[in-house]
Order: C-alpha cells, then sequence, then structure tokens
C-alpha cells in the first residue's frame, strides 16, 4: 500500500509520516506550495516558508521516504484567497480553511495522489474515519480540544475510502511525544494559529491586497432604517461585532446585526437582536453521499469553536437545507458553515454540512 502524506513542516503531519510508515506503508512525503510571502503581505515565517519546507524535508530525510514540493499557487489564490475577499466585499465571514481542503488538500493533491499510484492521501488533522454498514463515516477526534472535523465536512465517499488520519485517535501531547521520541528537530514547534496567508489577522489589508480595492465608506443603520453614522467599509465588520464600531452609542450598546452590500450598509442593534432559531443552508455535502429523504433532528455547530447544539434540518434542494435549533442562537454569520453532527451514540459522526446563508435582521 501507498501514502502521498501532506507534510506542512509542523509536528502533526510529521508524525502522521512516521505512523503510516510503522504502520507498513510505502509513504510519500510532499509539501503544497500554496503562495509567496508577499502575496500574505509579510516576509516572516508562514505554513509555505522556506523554513516550513526545511522542517518538512528534515522529517522526510529521518524516516527515509521520498520528498516533493508541489506548485499550487494558482489554485489556492483563485480557489480560497480571492474566494475568501470577494465573501468579505460581500458581507460575508468565510471560512478559508474549509475551502483549502475541499479544493486543495482532498481536491487537487488528491488527483495527485491518485496519479501517482497511491493508495491513501494522509493529513495530520484531528478526525476518524470507519466503515459501518456499507458507508465511510467521519467521526469527531478523541481529543475534544484538537478535534477538526469541522473543516473536513465537504469529504465525499470516494475520498474518505482513501484518505487516512493517522492522529484521530491522539492527544496533542502524545503526538508532541512520538516526534520528540523519533528525533524530529520540528517536535516543539508551535502551533499555526491564524489563516494562512492572513499571518498577522488583518483580514481586511488582505481583502484589498488581494483584490487591490479600496473598501468604501456607507451608512450605519439602526433597525428602523435610519442612518446613524458612517462605517469604513464593510469588509471592516461581522457579525456580533461591539468594539471598534466609531458610533456614539446610546443607553445600551449596538451591535453589528447585519451587512447589505447591495445598499453598502452595515445594520447595528442591541445584543437581543443577535439571536434567531433559524438559518437557511446552501452549497450542502452529505457525507453518505444521500439526500436525507424527510426531516431529522441531530447537533448543528455553526462556527468552529462552538458546542453543537440541538435542532431541526429540513431539506430544501439538492444542496440546501435549513436549520430550526431549539434555542434561539448568537451571531449565526453568513459565509460560516454550519456542520451537523449525529445524537446519542452516534454524537461523534459528522452528517455534512453547507454554507450559511445571511439572516435578515
Amino acid at each position: 500500500m501507498k501514502a502521498l502524506i501532506a507534510m506542512s513542516g509542523g509536528v502533526d503531519s510529521s508524525v502522521a509520516a512516521k505512523l503510516m510508515l510503522d504502520a507498513g506503508y510505502e509513504c510519500i512525503g510532499c509539501t503544497m506550495k500554496l503562495y509567496n510571502n508577499p502575496d500574505a503581505g509579510i516576509e516572516s515565517r508562514t505554513c509555505c516558508s522556506l523554513k516550513d519546507v526545511e522542517d518538512a524535508r528534515s522529517v522526510a530525510v529521518r524516516l527515509n521516504i521520498p520528498y516533493y514540493v508541489f506548485n499550487y499557487m494558482e489554485e489556492f489564490r483563485s480557489c480560497v484567497m480571492e474566494k475568501f475577499a470577494r465573501a468579505y466585499t460581500a458581507g460575508l465571514t468565510p471560512n478559508p480553511c474549509i475551502d483549502c481542503n475541499r479544493f486543495l488538500k482532498f481536491g487537487a493533491l488528491y488527483e495527485r495522489a491518485r496519479e501517482l499510484g497511491c493508495d491513501r492521501i494522509v493529513t495530520g488533522h484531528y478526525a476518524r474515519i470507519r466503515q459501518r454498514n456499507g458507508k465511510y463515516e467521519l467521526l469527531r477526534a478523541k481529543d475534544p480540544k484538537k478535534d477538526q472535523s469541522y473543516v473536513l465536512y465537504n469529504l465525499t465517499q470516494e475520498q474518505l475510502a482513501h484518505t487516512c488520519f493517522p492522529l484521530g485517535g491522539y492527544e496533542k501531547t502524545h503526538t508532541r511525544e512520538i516526534a520528540e521520541e523519533s528525533g524530529f528537530l520540528n517536535s516543539h514547534k508551535r502551533d499555526s494559529q491564524d489563516i494562512c496567508f492572513v499571518p498577522d489577522g488583518r483580514y481586511t489589508e488582505a481583502v484589498s491586497r488581494i483584490l487591490a480595492c479600496e473598501p468604501e465608506p456607507g451608512p450605519f443603520l439602526d433597525l428602523e432604517g435610519r442612518t446613524i453614522g458612517r462605517h469604513k467599509g464593510i469588509i471592516y465588520y461581522t457579525i456580533g461585532q461591539h468594539k471598534h464600531l466609531g458610533l456614539n452609542q446610546p443607553d445600551f450598546p449596538l451591535y453589528v446585526v447585519a451587512i447589505d452590500p447591495v445598499r453598502n450598509a452595515v445594520i447595528v442593534g442591541p445584543s437581543e437582536a443577535l439571536f434567531r432559531r433559524e438559518a437557511a443552508v446552501t452549497d450542502a455535502n452529505w457525507i453518505s453521499g444521500e439526500i436525507p429523504a424527510a426531516p431529522f433532528r441531530c447537533r448543528i455547530k455553526v462556527r468552529y469553536r462552538q458546542e453543537a447544539q440541538p435542532g431541526l434540518v429540513t431539506p430544501t434542494g439538492e444542496k440546501t437545507f435549513s436549520v430550526l435549533f431549539d434555542e434561539p442562537q448568537r451571531a449565526i454569520t453568513g459565509g460560516q458553515s454550519a456542520v451537523l453532527y449525529g445524537l446519542g451514540e452516534d454524537a461523534d459522526v459528522v452528517l455534512g454540512g453547507g454554507i450559511l446563508l445571511p439572516v435578515q435582521p
């Protein structure tokens, strides 16, 4: 059996490579070159830096496996960076890591693995895969603090059949112990926290840089549609935001409750205006490959760092569904993903997900 290991230079993918080698696979290591550092507006270390390539290569040498760097900068720019920037100009708050997994790691790189005759593509994600009743299932990681199943809901049956997540049953401390015992130089390398092409966290500067445009100021509107101020450009704001609005606050604090790109307006209101039970979802993927025939109950996450909440999901089309939460949820944000998890004994099973449409005030 032959496996292509996606190696970022970090400790997780390095240990994933070792575990696959220990399991008897013929392994090939690779790093995806996704962008040049100036594209991210910096010259410091990022996941595509020369240092990260050197770290990945050093692990491959220590494991005595072939190692390559594949250039996917054009695909990454069009499928991830530009999509991310356009979403912000449309008043959305996207999660580019989901698109990177969908279009790059389990899209372009998955196809490269097939071309190389590999039976498996391997990443350092903390998630699990199992086969049950003739279907492949995506499961949350054993370590809930490291679980990354939320960003993997676009996987298909075919992809799951040829994918391995060796770290799904490990805690991060154990992963680092394996790396240290193996003599990997990156055993104590810190985890990346930011979006890789926005490592300084300045999303608005990234949007302007990627699209070569400047944000256009516009009106702040209250819930009755009255103009109460001027904003710097809709890319500076996201649903639930309270700080840095630059408004004279009334007796109660104001929050961003909606963004209207057609009017180039930011709508603000009290905290209670942020709570909703209903949400509509598009661009859906059902991991089973089958659209549910009837509404069903499950648990839903509408952002990465959130506990899944119970609710009713109703399929409304081939690629759409609606969500009705048992309890109102705060700041449901267009552009983020609604990811569906099972109930009871199947609480770790990811059923699918899709992109949240903006909620109207």
